[in-house]
């Protein structure tokens, strides 16, 4: 072959290696016309002659490898107007090796997963994640770059797993009532396959997923064949009655009985309403509260269904705090001289709510949430003559937000969202509009966004705020690097339906990391960072808080996990907010620390998470310390627990305590906080589980230096000060409960649950002692049964013309 010839086919071969790389892998299904039984034997006609997807590649942790020929994988589609089902082989070559934990429902467990990504629109920005695992487990997401993987969202769909002599088959079915796509006669979808073979902790996908690359779901195959399908009217109805026996060591044993209705409907293929009427949120999880000291309030997190499932168009912009719609409430009534509260509300009933969203095939995407909750009132008494009055302390009130979500480019969009509090009568509204932005480039490499956000307060003195922040960052490769700033106003308050703790500042962040791409010697996974971070009070220009911080992980051959990192505050910073005073600051001094993180590998049947910490003032005597220690053991595939032990110690730390006259009083003080947990579950199958939650917090806060702050930050020594503001303060929290998923969406649920808090100023560092006061007449009691029951519009009418 003379040397030209050779570069000639040289440059063929190697324009036919690039092609190839760059076309995404495809898949044709087929419409079939007789219905199929999803038990995982594959046994129907009309799966024999379908496409196969098959030669998956490995995404994590050796990305781009091809998998081993003993773990091939073949996958094959098939669809009618009702739903896509999916069958897939997946080939072991020691089935007996298969780990296959059962768990409940949208958790994965230690087990062998198989999943399907589906993208109706094709566009690169959102998919429809499903899961099955190896013990029958069921999984569901929606998924964005922006967000991630929200598991809260759930869908009604079918799954069978099945062990066999080769490994393991699983047969799906997903109406299109769980997906989202156009009303377009030839559909073509975004699709990709997911294997996670958990022994190995090896993660495979259908179509190649680059992690070089900054982005997932762009990297989708394709989905061909669906076409002149008519869907089905999506109209569900979830009825549901509850009861509930209440009672403690005052009060005698009182049942109570609720009812109410969830409704879903399909407006159209792409948007869907979902309305409670009469909610109840008596089985959701305890909150774990602490003994709270700071300047601002805990923030806790969202149990309630209606407020955690598909919610990602709603959390654009970090606007949307749900607990504010029925949280205690936040007025206050004026009392007179001899007047007492006697009973004060603890929270606020929900009287209906409602949410519209999804995304048409142009990429907007619209969100529409509305919440009323009624009028509350606290009981107050007149100690002189013993009369009572009640005083409004919540008024009739509307909560909404309003989102619209352009997405373009397959990667970038642009949102608006406005947020909405009114209240019935003379009491304050607040409304809050966002403009955020989030574009990358073609290749990912690059993003830029940013955001500008306007509050405006109606009340006794009207107020108009701003929120400003802009984000550079390159996100793909092995070097990757972010820089960041935010401004916001004095007046900026987004509290009545959000949650932000500082105002009047303006902060500049920076990142760098490197992380390695495919496993090396010694590692599977490694990264460092370094990060930055300044706070500047706007007035004066002062440090407000700063940090820089060193950070590594790291997961090693056999899949343990190790993590540390320091923490160096170099500056003064000047704290504006301890001091519960306008214009007023501490000054917090240079402080240095550290942390260390291990997790073993939870494929073992013990396992073990240990994180120590420590940060130490600079130039005083001043520490915080702690460790958590959180052992796990998998009796076996049915039954597992986790136990948690979290010590933290504060030495000598500073912080505002009370006012006397014109004295803002600080302490100087000890303290101590001590949980125990225990979490375990007993699962008979993924339908029927058994669950167990324990806390118990313990927590002491002892007083040793008064202080007087001075106007300068500093603090000055006060001997005339004689109030007990010590703080102890105790915890315990017992839920145990059954659930049983009868039907697909239908569950009955059990849950006994008691708990217990006491506070008082007495410090009593003994720990039974302390323990034993916390049940002493102190303990309440409920019992509850819940039923829920799915009915789909479209069988319920099959019923009524069988009937």
């Amino acid at each position: 072959m003379t040397f030209r010839p050779f570069i000639t086919y040289l440059f063929c071969v190697v324009t036919s290696i690039l092609s190839v790389a760059q076309t995404k892998k495809s898949i044709t299904t087929e419409k079939i016309s007789e219905p199929i039984t999803i038990d995982a034997n594959l046994n129907e006609d009309a799966w024999k002659n379908v496409s196969i997807a098959s030669d998956f590649i490995m995404f994590d942790p050796d990305n781009g490898r091809p998998i081993d020929v003993k773990k091939k994988t073949e996958v094959k589609i098939l669809y009618d107007d009702q739903a896509i089902y999916i069958s897939a082989l997946l080939y072991d070559d020691e089935p007996s090796k298969i780990m296959r934990e059962i768990t409940e429902r949208d958790d994965f467990g230690s087990s062998d997963t198989f999943g399907i990504y589906i993208n109706g629109y094709n566009d690169g920005q959102q998919d429809f994640r499903f899961f099955v695992t190896a013990a029958g487990g069921q999984v569901d997401c929606l998924a964005t770059e922006q967000l991630g993987e929200d598991y809260s969202w759930n869908a009604i769909w079918e799954s069978k797993v099945k062990i066999t002599e080769f490994g393991w088959a699983v047969e799906m079915k997903i109406p299109y009532a769980a997906l989202r796509f156009s009303n377009e006669t030839q559909q073509t979808w975004g699709l990709n396959f997911v294997r996670e073979i958990r022994r190995d902790r090896q993660t495979y996908t259908w179509t190649h997923v680059d992690s070089k690359i900054g982005a997932v779901i762009p990297q989708a195959g394709i989905l061909n064949g669906i076409q002149n399908i008519k869907t089905p009217t999506r109209l569900f109805l979830i009825p549901y009655a509850s009861f509930y026996l209440n009672g403690s060591e005052h009060q005698k044993a009182k049942g109570e009985f609720k009812g109410g209705l969830d409704i879903k409907y399909g407006i159209n293929d792409a948007f869907t309403l979902d309305a409670i009427l009469v909610p109840d949120f008596g089985q959701t999880k305890f909150d774990n509260v602490v003994l709270n000291l700071g300047p601002f309030e805990q923030q806790f997190n969202e149990n309630r269904p209606f407020f955690t499932e598909g919610t990602d168009l709603f959390s654009k912009g970090d606007l949307l705090y749900s607990r504010r719609i029925g949280q205690t409430p936040n007025f206050y009534p004026d009392l007179a001289e001899n007047e007492s509260i006697k009973d004060y509300p603890s929270a606020i009933n929900l009287l209906n709510a409602l949410k519209v969203s999804g995304r048409d095939k142009s990429g907007m995407g619209i969100g529409f949430l509305n919440a009323i909750t009624e009028k509350t009132s606290a009981r107050v008494e007149n100690e002189a003559d013993g009369s009572q009055r009640e005083v409004i302390v919540s008024p009739l009130t509307n909560y909404n937000v309003t989102v619209f979500d352009q997405r373009f480019n397959q990667n970038s969009s642009v949102t608006f969202i406005n947020t909405n509090v009114t209240r019935n009568g003379s009491y304050r509204d607040a409304n809050v509009t966002g403009l955020l932005f989030d574009l990358n480039n073609k290749t990912n490499k690059y993003n830029l966004e940013g955001a500008l956000k306007s509050s405006s307060i109606r009340d006794v003195e009207n107020s108009n705020g701003v929120n400003a922040s802009l984000f550079l960052a390159e996100k793909s490769g092995n070097f990757r690097h972010s820089l960041g700033a935010e401004y916001i106003s004095k007046d900026f308050d987004n509290n009545d339906l959000g949650i932000n703790f500082k105002t009047n500042y303006y902060s500049v962040s920076g990142n760098s990391n490197y992380r390695i791409l495919n496993p090396n010697k010694t590692f599977n996974a490694f990264r460092i960072n370094l990060n930055s971070y300044f706070e500047f009070y706007t007035p004066t220009n002062q440090i407000q808080s700063s940090n820089f911080n060193v950070n590594m992980s790291a997961t090693t051959k056999k899949n343990h996990y190790y993590g540390g990192g320091i923490n160096f505050n170099p500056f003064k910073n000047y704290d504006y907010y301890e001091p519960r005073t306008a214009n007023r600051y501490f000054v917090n001094p240079e402080t240095l620390g550290g942390f260390l993180n291990f997790s073993s590998n939870y494929n073992n049947k013990f396992a073990l998470d240990l994180s120590p910490y420590m940060t130490h003032v600079l130039n005083e005597n001043r520490y915080e310390s702690g460790i958590e220690i959180s052992p796990r053991y998998r009796f076996n595939d049915a039954f597992a627990m986790v136990y948690s032990f979290d010590f933290a110690r504060q030495q000598n730390d500073v912080g505002f305590i009370d006012r006397d006259a014109d004295e803002i009083i600080f302490a100087r003080r000890n303290r101590n906080t001590f949980t125990n947990s225990i979490t375990s579950k007993f699962s008979i199958s993924s339908e029927m589980n058994f669950n167990l939650s324990v806390r118990h917090y313990w927590s002491l806060a002892e007083n040793n230096q008064i202080n007087t702050l001075n106007s300068d930050g500093s603090l000055a020594p006060n001997t005339t000060y004689t109030g007990n503001k010590n703080s102890n303060f105790s915890s315990w929290n017992l839920d145990l409960s059954y659930s049983w998923w009868f039907a697909p969406g239908s569950q009955m649920s059990i849950l006994y649950r008691n708990n217990a808090a006491t506070f008082d100023r007495t410090i009593n560092k003994n720990f039974n002692s302390n323990f034993s006061n916390l049940f002493n007449d102190n303990l309440s009691h409920v019992l509850s049964f819940s039923v829920r029951y799915f009915i789909d519009y479209n069988q319920a009418k099959n019923w009524i013309k069988k009937g």
